[in-house]
């Protein structure tokens, strides 16, 4: 089956929804997905070299300043769910992802995100620009022209 991605060339992660994940309306949690963005995005961050060691040698990490997340359709326990990432933007301070979450048995697309990050230092929590080490692992992930969807 051919997945409905809105972008090329995504960074795909791969997870079950379990019994913890579920609310009391018998479906994922919408604070659920946060955390699974969050664990795309770390995954795909170490996938193209940069690390958490990295990120404390360098006195550097990227801050969520902005989530804006369009829920479409819900996941339910024992689901097999295919989260995607693309970074769309880096500037000098801010990067920008976005993600897509699709159910793996029907390609579904469950949810649509973007969000935005600073580059903060971590002893301060000031913005800094985002260091050359973050702008080369990140850039070669870096997709051009991107139109929002």
């Amino acid at each position: 089956m051919v997945k409905p991605w809105d972008l090329p060339n995504p960074f795909v992660l791969e997870l079950d929804v379990g019994d913890a994940d579920i609310d009391e309306l018998g479906h994922a949690n919408h604070s659920v997905y946060v955390k699974w963005l969050e664990r795309c995005a770390w995954s795909h961050s170490l996938s193209l070299g940069v690390t958490l060691a990295d990120y404390r040698r360098l006195d550097r990490g990227l801050a969520v300043v902005r989530n804006e997340i369009d829920y479409l359709a819900s996941a339910y326990e024992g689901e097999r769910l295919l989260i995607a990432t693309w970074i769309v933007s880096m500037q000098r301070i801010k990067l920008v992802r976005h993600f897509q979450v699709i159910r793996a048995a029907d390609a579904c697309v469950l949810l649509r995100a973007i969000t935005t990050f600073a580059c903060v230092e971590l002893s301060t929590g000031k913005p800094k620009r985002v260091p050359e080490e973050f702008a080369i692992g990140f850039g070669g992930a870096l997709i051009a022209d991107v139109s929002c969807t």
